[in-house]
């Protein structure tokens, strides 16, 4: 993790920081090889040309860049989760009703050979 994309996860308010760093663990368990700078003003796993944005903001973390077809089953559980188009907004006081293998699965989809 570059400079700067460290100096914006210790500003992560405290509240929040739990549910970036259980994001940030299950992106690089699926994908230990990702690359992780910040773009569009937030950490950004890269993984050959895929991408995927992980913004930490009032409410919690919204993910962007998820692959949309792998993103279909997550909403049928979770439909709250769809905050506009191409946006997951993941609430720190309900997170826990997503299950880890959920996440990883969206993020092996979406960054893993095939994704998006």
């Amino acid at each position: 993790m570059d400079t700067e994309t460290q100096t914006y996860v210790d500003a992560i308010d405290p509240g929040h920081r739990p549910l970036f760093d259980r994001v940030h663990r299950l992106i690089l368990a699926a994908c230990p090889d990702a690359d992780i700078g910040l773009s569009y003003g937030m950490p950004t796993y890269r993984v050959g040309d895929r991408r995927l944005h992980v913004g930490v903001w009032r409410h919690g973390v919204s993910v962007y860049g998820w692959d949309q077809e792998a993103g279909a089953g997550l909403l049928s559980r979770h439909p709250r989760l769809l905050s506009g188009k191409g946006t997951l907004r993941l609430r720190s006081q309900e997170a826990d009703d997503v299950t880890d293998d959920e996440l990883t699965a969206l993020v092996r989809a979406s960054l893993g050979p095939g994704g998006s």
